[in-house]
């Protein structure tokens, strides 16, 4: 990711809706060094907590709020309009499943799916802009679509954010201005069918094959061993012991 600090059309926030918001919070802070952050916020606040790398915000992990809905992570990409930017989502083809609303006065939020239903989040920051540390190691430091419908991709996302593709036959990147932030993944028959679109993030780390074999002791899945992408980075993707995948890519090797 080439953006270090939160940039209007870039990733802004990640979130982790569980089942067991407890059980993900000790297991990303012995994966990640993550330590749970006092909101200070109104009961209505519930159980959504800020998780902080040296004392700043990395990630989110949040209860479930609706039947039905899985445990998973969600990203989310900064708007200066999360109205005009909830529009341009269902001018384009896309729904608007919660929002806009506000957060706490933090900022205002909407959770959106594009047309193949691969879900996403806006946030349009007040008092808190979004994550406070990407890149680093433990932080959020790539995002990625996997999706079977990559030409229609092509066109809804930039129609809303403005984002660049850079072409490739394999691995198309989104950027802003060609900064690059993310990629897109095409699904083929290595997927089964139930497993929806959806966006996975991806956290830097110092060494992923020691991240994935850290992981796998604490009740993770591995999906994908550590593998050397071709021209790219060193990555493993894995399941939390809850179910939602997320992967880990070298530091400073992002795209």
């Amino acid at each position: 990711m080439k953006q270090r600090t939160v940039t209007v059309g870039g990733p802004c926030w990640v979130e982790h809706g569980s089942s067991d918001p407890k059980g993900a919070q000790r297991f990303y802070g012995e994966l990640f060094g993550w330590r749970a952050a006092d909101l200070d916020a109104p009961p209505e606040a519930g159980d959504y907590t800020f998780m902080k790398l040296d004392g700043r915000i990395a990630a989110a992990v949040a209860p479930l709020y609706g039947e039905g809905q899985p445990t998973a992570w969600t990203v989310s990409f900064a708007v200066d309009d999360a109205d005009a930017s909830a529009a341009r989502i269902t001018g384009a083809g896309g729904s608007v499943v919660i929002g806009p609303t506000e957060a706490l006065g933090l900022g205002r939020f909407v959770i959106a799916a594009d047309p193949s239903g691969a879900v996403f989040g806006l946030w349009q920051g007040h008092a808190l802009a979004g994550l406070e540390v990407l890149n680093d190691p433990g932080a959020l430091g790539w995002v990625e679509l996997l999706t079977r419908d990559p030409d229609g991709a092509r066109s809804f996302y930039p129609a809303v954010f403005g984002w660049t593709v850079r072409p490739s036959e394999v691995y198309p990147q989104w950027g802003l201005a060609d900064a690059d932030f993310g990629g897109m993944l095409t699904m083929d028959d290595r997927f089964p069918p139930q497993v929806p679109p959806h966006w996975l993030p991806y956290f830097a780390v110092a060494d992923v094959d020691v991240t994935a074999f850290r992981a796998g002791n604490l009740g993770a899945d591995v999906l994908l061993p550590p593998t050397s992408m071709p021209d790219g980075p060193r990555v493993a993707v894995l399941r939390d012991p809850q179910g939602a995948a997320f992967a880990v890519h070298l530091a400073g090797a992002e795209g």
